[in-house]
């Protein structure tokens, strides 16, 4: 058993110490999630701490289907997607981006650094940003993701591709 089962099993236990190596191993990874969905730093702690809590509370649950990290990040994740849902921000309306095309070409755009591309990304509506993020950066497929935000598998391509264009668009304007 590796060390964060060790843990999980001293956690059901009630061993406190556990809980906090367990945060201690996970919440820098689990933050840096947190900020890929919610840009503003304080609100995606925030949101991050809530989705601790609600793992320790539902520790039950975890089955070792999976690994830990894989079943928190997907409770960070649900977390950050249900803030967005609280704060109304979580789709964008084609209206809302006028102009935008629904088709992207690959070769439209060649960054020059990654930190580029992540900045642009921060600019990107909350809907747009959640789904390129789901799909490009955590590898869920638009079933899961339609599935996670309770909307259409439709929803989720169409978002996804008025993203990908949007962020060319951005990119495209750095140069």
């Amino acid at each position: 058993m590796d060390i964060s089962g060790q843990l999980v099993e001293r956690c059901r236990r009630g061993d406190s110490k556990a809980q906090f190596e367990l945060y201690r191993l996970y919440a820098s990874a689990m933050f840096s999630v947190s900020c890929r969905i919610i840009p503003d730093k304080m609100e995606a702690e925030d949101a991050m701490q809530e989705a601790f809590f609600k793992a320790f509370d539902k520790l039950d649950t975890f089955r070792n289907e999976v690994t830990f990290g894989a079943w928190l990040k997907r409770i960070v994740v649900n977390t950050c997607i249900d803030h967005l849902k609280r704060k109304r921000l979580l789709t964008v309306s084609i209206d809302d981006t006028p102009g935008v095309s629904a088709q992207a070409s690959n070769d439209d755009y060649s960054p020059e650094s990654v930190e580029e591309v992540k900045v642009a990304m921060q600019k990107l509506p909350d809907g747009y940003r959640l789904v390129l993020t789901l799909h490009l950066v955590d590898g869920y497929e638009y079933e899961e993701i339609a599935e996670m935000l309770g909307i259409a598998q439709s929803t989720v391509r169409s978002q996804f591709v008025r993203a990908k264009q949007r962020l060319i668009e951005l990119l495209n304007h750095k140069k």
